[in-house]
């Protein structure tokens, strides 16, 4: 099946129907505090990480509108499109990015004095976590990567569609940033690394065939990063990201993400 269900979509009624979802999920996390004060966990989570579902739910509201339960069932079925990844060295980035971005950045941090806690890694938490993180990142991809994106993509190319959703994301993510107590600095460079991270992230759905479940892989390491590697530095994050996507951007071209510069065929 084609990535995008066919059906008109409105990017700006998406967007908005996301926010106004993760509306109860704010006020509630301004009132509760984090849900370590509910559950027993290793890392500490704001009450709206609840709220990662809010895409998934926008984008099945808007195709439940317009083709009823046959379109959901057809998107909730992205969530396992991996048959798509034809070139199986894609995993390569899809699993060691963002683990090396957060590497660094630790290291960085190692080396030039900051105050950081050494890893605890236990193969329990790191596969209990992986699942979760896992179901999380079904929640934000089907409606990122498998809702709204490719419509993007349609009207204003790969790379302008990959700010506007990376753009859209880190607004999201703000309000969790805050309520997670970050500082103002922390919010502003993991925001702008979130764009870029967007970038690097269209360019492998691209090349996996428009998988998001190749999506939901890459997000799933995201959030697993932070937790191999903690109190990563947000400024190293957003300029390694960066870094990243200048060369990714040049060689593969803004339109589509996919056309590799000194190949005639799309690696």
């Amino acid at each position: 099946m084609d990535n995008s269900v066919p059906e008109k979509k409105s990017p700006l009624k998406f967007f908005l129907l996301v926010l106004l979802l993760s509306i109860p999920f704010w006020i509630l996390g301004a009132m509760a505090g984090d849900l370590t004060k509910i559950l027993i966990l290793p890392i500490k989570l704001p009450i709206i990480a609840l709220g990662t579902f809010c895409p998934l739910l926008a984008a099945t509201i808007l195709v439940y509108e317009q083709r009823k339960m046959l379109g959901v069932k057809e998107l909730l079925k992205l969530s396992f499109d991996f048959k798509k990844i034809k070139d199986k060295k894609w995993y390569i980035p899809i699993f060691f990015v963002m683990p090396v971005i957060a590497a660094l950045s630790y290291c960085y941090m190692k080396v030039t004095g900051g105050i950081i806690p050494e890893p605890q890694v236990s193969p329990l938490f790191i596969f209990i976590f992986f699942f979760v993180f896992f179901i999380g990142a079904i929640g934000e991809e089907v409606g990122w990567s498998g809702y709204i994106i490719d419509p993007l993509q349609n009207q204003y190319g790969a790379f302008n569609a990959s700010m506007i959703v990376g753009f859209v994301w880190a607004i999201w993510h703000i309000i969790p940033y805050y309520q997670a107590h970050q500082t103002t600095g922390w919010i502003v460079w993991q925001c702008i690394g979130t764009v870029f991270l967007r970038i690097i992230m269209v360019w492998i759905f691209n090349n996996t065939g428009k998988s998001v479940f190749a999506m939901v892989l890459f997000h799933t390491m995201i959030n697993m990063s932070p937790f191999l590697f903690p109190n990563y530095d947000p400024f190293i994050f957003a300029i390694l990201l960066i870094i990243i996507s200048i060369p990714v951007t040049y060689l593969w071209g803004t339109k589509t993400l996919a056309e590799y510069k000194y190949s005639q065929i799309q690696i």
